[in-house]
């Protein structure tokens, strides 16, 4: 994963900033910071995320491609211009059935409530 965040004051074409790599799930950090940050991630067709959980809530916005996402045991299907809030804590994993590109948004801040 790279973590250097894009330039700032330039402007992106955001489904170019990653390439898909054969046999690869690829991430480039948009930004970070200790309040949370953003990253493009694609996948090559087959590739996965295993189950995991995070603190956060997480906003997923497919950018290239669709998506599988399993949130809770449920099966979401995302296509291009779609996003999902995936909930705080909640488990959930990635299956590339074709490949496909998003960007996560992770807000650490309003958890103190």
């Amino acid at each position: 994963m790279d973590t250097s965040e894009l330039d700032k004051s330039k402007s992106h074409i955001i489904v170019e900033i990653i390439q898909y790599i054969p046999n690869a799930v690829v991430s480039k950090t948009i930004i970070k910071k200790t309040t949370g940050n953003i990253t493009a991630s694609s996948f090559d067709a087959g590739e996965e995320l295993a189950e995991k959980t995070s603190p956060y809530d997480n906003y997923i916005q497919i950018i290239d491609g669709t998506a599988e996402i399993i949130i809770k045991n449920h099966k979401h299907k995302l296509s291009l211009g779609e996003g999902i809030i995936i909930p705080a804590h909640a488990q959930h994993s990635f299956n590339a059935n074709e490949q496909f590109k998003m960007i996560s948004t992770i807000i650490k801040s309003g958890y103190e409530d």
